[in-house]
């Protein structure tokens, strides 16, 4: 049967972009099998970034995995039957529960997977497994932005409103996000508050989107890495201090006030300016850009969240904004941007490590007893909660820890902080399960790898940056040894002897995953495969007979009392460590031509040409002192490892900082460097602000 044009989404970011995939015929078949055309939707607007229009690449490229591997005795990966390979996984399994107990079973999954596989996913743990030891790398994307928005408003969703609501504000102010990179098409919702001359950005380099304020279209502000809280509390005391508070907003909807009030009377511009760099003159004009009226949004990104602190620097910035009157006002609001595909429904349905599909709380009796029912099972069958990425990592290996790991969606030993101790831990399991379409440096230690489908090929669900549920559609068939993740779980759970219900077809997952979201925080019980196929725009809450919800916040906010908390926060002074003499902090990101670890983006051959190994930049006067030239093998290194890359001078960035993508592996890989140490609310990791120092390596020739 000849395949028919696909209307569906982008394999990457959460903006989730339009695409529409037409097969190819002939020759050019074996190599790109669809061609990519951008299709209109509201995100994107027709539009795709490099990664996007190249997408298609890596459906039939050569390191496309085409049969499951085992490793042998000898130590290498071979081929093996789909029987054999998942035979072995279940009985190694079920060697290991026995000996160790079932939470001797980790699962790590990932915010790609579409809605229906993380929805399986966690009920796979949970009844298959029996297991409570599953979390996922979303843990390191959003988990502070969403612990600050479930203590502030009651809920979790990153934008509470429609991308497009953007499109018409007057002041936008961006803390630590460069989405002119990391999602391109997002710039164009940003042209009204740049001809405003209202477009603020928070970031310690100068990145193409800080450029977009130049020429009077608004302001770059460049803290002093890891100083944001700072800045916000600052932000805060002036809107205090100036009566610039929207006091009937704060007194109808808000409860708090007094605390933060107290909390922040201290911050006066000059003490941030001391802390932060950033002049005093400049704090007082932001803050009152920010009050004067009009359509005022302020949205949050990793890098002002990705920290030990991250969680309360995002409540600081919720509560500049309810001071201010914004969320729930019409043309005006507060929202976090997701990052991964589906960095937002990956996270509402099981795959964290306290959850339950809907973002019900695993600890929660009725939510217990109302997905016992849809599952068919005892609720005590459900085990109780388990531990964040980071312990979990931690424990591979180790007495009492997790001695079996399986992995859907993840490149966790480059994405993980502190990556060479993550692969310690993962030489040490006793079985390593991964399931990926391409040999990522996770895949090649595993002991099994299970090759699975590309987006092209599948069909499902995904929710995006704003909550909108969407469709992924199938472009064509998958090649003949790649298998559905949903297959798997089911014939993995039917060997382990499971009685729960685990389908293959992702519509019927999807009406399981409706009848076990209703009545949760995110219910997506009214949605259906059928409303979706019409085009209708679907955001949740979706309670079935409703319409959605395109905006929350309304009327009022999910706590029960319907009031948003105001909640007072503080710098804590160990929380970023001042370098000493010859340090500079680390400051990670990402490229515009790469996505996460890289283990697609870097076998797209006009992707890797472009942006081919680590580059570190480094202010040029910086670089001077430590006898760096433009191009210089250099080697960054601290206590925790060592990578290798070259020079890139650059006056983008704050003589105090180097920056490094986290897109590389082996000894390029930025995570060698960063901490495993976490927020105590979120469990994210510092990512952002780590101390190093970088040395020449030209003499030696290294990197030539």
């Amino acid at each position: 049967m000849t395949e028919q044009p696909a209307a569906t989404h982008c394999p990457y970011c959460a903006l989730q972009c339009a695409m529409t995939l037409t097969p190819t015929d002939g020759a050019d078949a074996a190599t790109t099998p669809v061609t990519v055309a951008g299709r209109d939707f509201p995100t994107n607007r027709g539009g795709l970034c490099k990664k996007g229009w190249t997408s298609a690449e890596l459906l039939r490229a050569p390191s496309r995995l085409g049969a499951p591997l085992l490793r042998g005795a000898d130590g290498a990966l071979r081929g093996a039957s789909w029987d054999e390979a998942l035979d072995l996984v279940a009985s190694r399994l079920r060697d290991i529960r026995s000996q160790h107990g079932a939470d001797a079973v980790g699962v790590f999954g990932g915010g790609g997977l579409t809605n229906e596989k993380a929805y399986l996913l966690g009920k796979f743990a949970r009844l298959a497994l029996g297991t409570s030891r599953i979390d996922y790398n979303g843990r390191y994307c959003m988990s502070s932005a969403a612990a600050a928005g479930n203590r502030a408003f009651g809920i979790d969703r990153g934008l509470p409103f429609p991308l497009t609501d953007l499109d018409d504000a007057e002041t936008i102010l961006l803390l630590g996000t460069n989405v002119a990179e990391t999602m391109p098409p997002f710039i164009g919702h940003l042209a009204g508050a740049q001809a405003a001359g209202g477009l603020v950005v928070v970031d310690p380099r100068r990145t193409p989107t800080a450029r977009l304020t130049d020429d009077a279209r608004g302001l770059h502000v460049q803290p002093s890495p890891g100083t944001d809280l700072a800045l916000l509390l600052g932000l805060t005391h002036v809107v205090i201090a100036e009566r610039l508070v929207d006091e009937a907003y704060v007194a109808a909807r808000t409860t708090g006030v007094a605390s933060l009030r107290r909390s922040v009377a201290s911050w006066w511009p000059e003490r941030v300016q001391a802390v932060t760099g950033v002049a005093a003159p400049t704090v007082r004009r932001l803050a009152r850009r920010l009050a004067a009226g009009g359509n005022t949004y302020i949205l949050t990104g990793r890098g002002v969240e990705q920290h030990v602190d991250g969680t309360d620097t995002a409540t600081a910035a919720i509560n500049l904004a309810l001071l201010l009157g914004l969320p729930g006002r019409p043309g005006s609001g507060y929202g976090t941007l997701t990052g991964q595909g589906n960095g937002q429904g990956g996270r509402e349905h099981g795959q964290k490590c306290d959850q339950l599909p809907g973002y019900r709380k695993i600890t929660d009796p009725v939510a217990r007893a109302h997905v016992a029912r849809v599952w068919g099972v005892d609720r005590a069958e459900i085990p109780g909660p388990g531990v964040p990425a980071i312990e979990l990592l931690g424990s591979l290996g180790q007495p009492g820890g997790v001695r079996a790991l399986m992995v859907h969606g993840s490149n966790l030993v480059v994405s993980s902080p502190n990556a060479a101790a993550v692969r310690r831990g993962v030489e040490a399991l006793d079985l390593l399960v991964v399931c990926d379409f391409v040999l990522s440096e996770t895949a090649a230690m595993a002991d099994v790898v299970l090759p699975v489908l590309q987006w092209a090929e599948e069909e499902g669900t995904m929710t995006n940056l704003e909550g909108r549920v969407i469709r992924r559609r199938r472009a064509l068939a998958p090649p003949p040894g790649a298998r559905d993740e949903l297959w798997i779980m089911h014939e993995l759970a039917r060997r382990l002897g499971s009685t729960a219900r685990f389908d293959t077809e992702p519509e019927r997952v999807f009406e399981e995953l409706r009848l076990a979201s209703e009545g949760g925080l995110a219910d997506y019980s009214g949605i259906d495969y059928a409303l979706l196929d019409a085009g209708e725009p679907a955001y949740w809450p979706y309670p079935r007979g409703s319409a959605g919800t395109p905006r929350l916040f309304a009327d009022r906010f999910a706590h029960p009392d319907g009031r948003a908390r105001l909640v007072a926060v503080t710098v804590r002074a160990a929380s970023h460590p001042v370098p000493a003499a010859g340090e500079l902090t680390l400051v990670t990101g990402r490229l515009l031509e790469h996505y996460q670890s890289g283990a697609q983006t870097r076998r797209v051959p006009e992707l890797l040409e472009a942006q081919p190994e680590l580059l570190a930049s480094m202010h040029p006067a910086t670089a001077g002192r430590l006898g760096i030239a433009d191009g210089d093998a250099v080697e960054v290194a601290n206590e925790r490892g060592t990578v290798r890359g070259r020079a890139r001078l650059t006056t983008d960035i704050r003589p105090d900082a180097v920056f490094l993508p986290f897109h590389y592996g082996d000894d390029q890989a930025a995570n060698l460097l960063t901490s495993d140490a976490v927020d105590p609310i979120s469990s994210m990791p510092e990512f952002k602000t780590n101390l190093v120092r970088v040395t020449s390596l030209a003499e030696a020739g290294a990197l030539a």
